[in-house]
């Protein structure tokens, strides 16, 4: 697989999520649901990847699979955004990748949707609790 084929196949999986559109961020592509990013292409030229993890994730995902996957240099690594090395990562790594990404960002609106939610109910003005009496008529 030349390296143009994995780019194409990292681009395929992150597309095939529900939702998941390409845009672009500072001239790279990106992936993103509900326009927020969860995977970019922005290291390509390089061979790479980039996924959007928890630390813990990334942790774990370098250590069982270190040859395919590194931490971004700098703060950005250490807040869990990590390097698909493409050319040592198969197709079912790059899915798992792109997945746990994707679920990350998925469970984090569906959270800020919920507070939203409830952020609304507390604002509504309570109804009255009095009873409403009728005319004996």
């Amino acid at each position: 697989m030349t390296s143009d084929s994995h780019v194409a196949l990292f681009r395929r999986l992150a597309l095939e999520l529900p939702g998941a559109v390409e845009s672009s961020h500072m001239n790279h592509p990106d992936f993103r649901l509900n326009n927020r990013i969860f995977a970019t292409l922005s290291a390509q030229e390089k061979g790479n990847g980039v996924v959007k993890l928890t630390p813990e994730q990334q942790e774990s995902f370098i250590s069982e699979h270190p040859q395919a996957f590194s931490p971004v240099p700098g703060g950005w690594g250490r807040m869990g955004m990590t390097f698909v090395h493409l050319n040592k990562a198969d197709e079912f790594l790059m899915t798992g990748a792109l997945t746990t990404a994707y679920h990350n960002l998925q469970k984090k609106q569906s959270e800020k949707k919920s507070s939203k939610k409830s952020a609304k109910k507390a604002q509504r003005p309570a109804q009255s609790t009095r009873a409403t009496r009728q005319r004996l008529q």
